[in-house]
C-alpha cells in the first residue's frame, strides 16, 4: 500500500505538470548573473576594444532585466516557488531578451550565441517536459531568426565582419545540438533525482511503519504493567469469595471460572512485558528456511505453487540461525511477491549454506527479465516485465515492479546481503534472483557494532 501510494504521487505529479522545483530566488540570482555578464561584455566591447555598437539599446535591454528582478523581489518572497506557467514565461523572457541583444550585436556571428541554451537547460532540470519543449521551440526559432536577420557584428574594419552562409548554418546546427543535448541531459538527471527521492521516501515510510509496529511492544508492556494490579485484585477477591461460598456449587463454579480466566489474563500480559531479548526463541530466532516460509506465507493463495527446497553443501554443518529482522523478512517477501506476480504455475525458493556463505535463490517459471530491465534491476520505476493477462492482474494488485524491488534491495543490503538477478538458462523460462550473505553477517546479533562487522568482512576476504 505504501509503495503504491508513493508511485501514484510520483506519476500524478509528472502527469499533471505540477511538480515545479524552480524557486524565485534561483531564477532571480541567475538573471542577476546574466545582467552582470552582459554589462561586463558591453563595457569591454565598447569601452576597451572600441567597437561600435548600439550602446543605448543594449543598455536598455539589460536595464529591463534588472528592473524585472527588482520587481519580482518586491512582489514575492525569496522562497516563493514558481508555478510551471510563470516560470516558463520568465525563462521565455530570458531567451527573447538575449535574442534581442544578439540581434543588435551580430546575431549568429556573435560568439555568445551559445548562451541561448541556458534557459532551456534550467527548464529541463526544474519544469515539466511540455514546458521545456515549448522553451526549446522558442530558442530554436530565435536562433533561426538570428542566422537570417541581424545587425552587423561590431568590428574594427569599416566593412564589418560577415561569416559565410555555410559557417552560419554550422553554428546554427551546433547551437541546436547543444540545446538538445544539454536539455536531455539535465532532464534525465532531474528525472532520476525525482524518482530516487520518491523511492527513498517510500522506503522511509516502510521503515517508519516497522518502527511503529516495534514501538507497540513498549505500549503493550506499559498496558500490561498497568493492568497487572487490578487483575491481581480480581484473582484475590475471587479466591476469597470461593472460600466464603463453598457451600453453593453453582456460585463456586462461576467464581472458579472467573479466577482462572483472570489468572490467564495475567499470564498473557506477562508475556507482553518481555523485552525482545526475552522472547521465545521460536519467534526471536529464525533459520533460513523459516525466513523463506514466513516471507512467502502471504502469497500462497494467489494460484501459484511455492516450493521451498533445501540444498546445503555436504559437510556444511547445521543450518544458520539469525535473529528476527523485519527488514530481511520484508525484503525477501517482496522478492517472492514479485516472482509470484510473474510466475505461471510455480515459484521455487532454494536455500543453501556453507561455512562461509548463506544464500536464498528465488526462481519463477514466468517470462523472465527483459534485457533492459535486467540491467537496471534495483532502480526505482522500471518498465514492467512482459506478462500474460493473469500475471498482469496479479501484478496490478500487488503494485508492479520497480519501487518494491528497490526497497527490497535497500533493506537486504542493509543486512549485509548482495543481490544477483538473471534469467534461467534455456530451454527453461523464468527469472532467478539470488540473495547471498556472508555467514558471519547473517548470524551476527542485531546489536553487533558496525566496526566489528567490517573487521569480520575484511578478515574473511583476506
Amino acid at each position: 500500500m505504501l509503495i503504491e501510494q508513493a508511485r501514484r504521487h510520483f506519476n500524478e505529479s509528472i502527469r499533471n505538470g505540477s511538480d515545479s522545483r524552480l524557486r524565485l530566488q534561483t531564477i532571480v540570482r541567475l538573471r542577476w548573473f546574466a545582467v552582470a555578464g552582459q554589462l561586463v561584455t558591453v563595457a569591454i566591447v565598447y569601452g576597451y576594444l572600441g567597437f561600435a555598437l548600439p550602446l543605448g539599446v543594449c543598455l536598455l535591454l539589460i536595464a529591463v532585466s534588472a528592473w524585472l528582478n527588482v520587481f519580482l523581489r518586491m512582489r514575492f518572497p525569496a522562497t516563493h516557488r514558481l508555478s510551471p506557467a510563470f516560470a516558463t514565461a520568465l525563462l521565455a523572457y530570458d531567451v527573447l531578451q538575449l535574442g534581442a541583444l544578439l540581434f543588435m550585436t551580430g546575431g549568429i556571428d556573435n560568439p555568445f550565441t551559445v548562451l541561448i541554451v541556458a534557459p532551456v537547460t534550467v527548464s529541463a532540470a526544474t519544469l515539466p517536459t511540455r514546458n521545456t519543449l515549448l522553451l526549446g521551440a522558442i530558442a530554436l526559432f530565435v536562433s533561426v531568426i538570428l542566422a537570417i536577420w541581424h545587425m552587423p557584428l561590431p568590428w574594427t574594419s569599416p566593412e564589418g565582419f560577415d561569416l559565410p552562409v555555410v559557417y552560419k548554418i554550422g553554428v546554427l546546427a551546433s547551437v541546436t545540438a547543444c540545446l538538445t543535448f544539454l536539455a536531455l541531459y539535465a532532464w534525465r538527471l532531474a528525472k532520476e533525482a525525482r524518482e530516487m527521492t520518491t523511492a527513498l521516501a517510500a522506503t522511509e515510510l516502510v521503515l517508519a511503519r516497522e518502527q511503529r509496529l516495534h514501538a507497540l511492544d513498549g505500549l503493550a508492556a506499559a498496558a500490561a504493567h498497568e493492568l497487572g494490579t487490578p487483575l491481581a485484585t480480581i484473582v484475590l477477591i475471587a479466591g476469597e469469595l470461593e472460600r466464603e461460598h463453598n457451600s453453593d456449587p453453582a456460585l463456586n463454579d462461576d467464581l472458579a471460572l472467573l479466577r482462572s480466566q483472570a489468572q490467564r489474563c495475567r499470564e498473557i500480559l506477562q508475556t507482553l512485558t518481555r523485552s525482545p531479548s526475552e522472547q521465545d526463541p521460536m519467534h526471536s530466532e529464525l533459520t533460513l528456511a523459516q525466513i523463506a516460509d514466513e516471507a512467502s506465507a502471504p502469497y500462497r493463495d494467489r494460484g501459484v505453487e511455492i516450493r521451498i527446497l533445501r540444498m546445503p553443501e555436504p559437510g556444511s554443518g547445521p543450518p544458520p540461525v539469525a535473529e528476527r529482522r523485519p527488514g530481511v523478512l520484508y525484503g525477501v517477501g517482496n522478492l517472492v511477491e514479485n516472482a509470484v506476480d510473474f510466475a505461471r504455475y510455480r515459484v521455487e525458493i532454494e536455500i543453501d549454506w556453507s561455512d562461509e556463505a548463506v544464500s536464498l535463490t528465488i526462481r519463477d517459471d514466468g517470462p523472465g527479465f527483459q534485457t533492459d530491465v535486467l540491467e537496471q534491476l534495483g532502480d526505482p520505476y522500471l518498465a514492467p516485465r512482459k506478462s500474460t493477462a493473469a500475471q498482469a492482474s496479479r501484478r496490478r494488485s500487488a503494485g508492479g515492479l520497480g519501487l518494491g524491488v528497490f526497497i527490497a534491495k535497500t533493506l537486504l543490503e542493509r543486512s549485509g546481503a548482495t543481490l544477483e538477478a538473471q534469467n534461467r538458462p534455456l530451454p527453461d523460462r523464468g527469472a532467478i534472483i539470488r540473495v547471498t550473505w556472508p555467514r558471519d553477517r547473517f548470524e551476527a546479533p542485531l546489536d553487533t557494532p558496525p566496526a566489528a562487522l567490517l573487521a569480520s568482512d575484511a578478515a574473511s576476504s583476506a
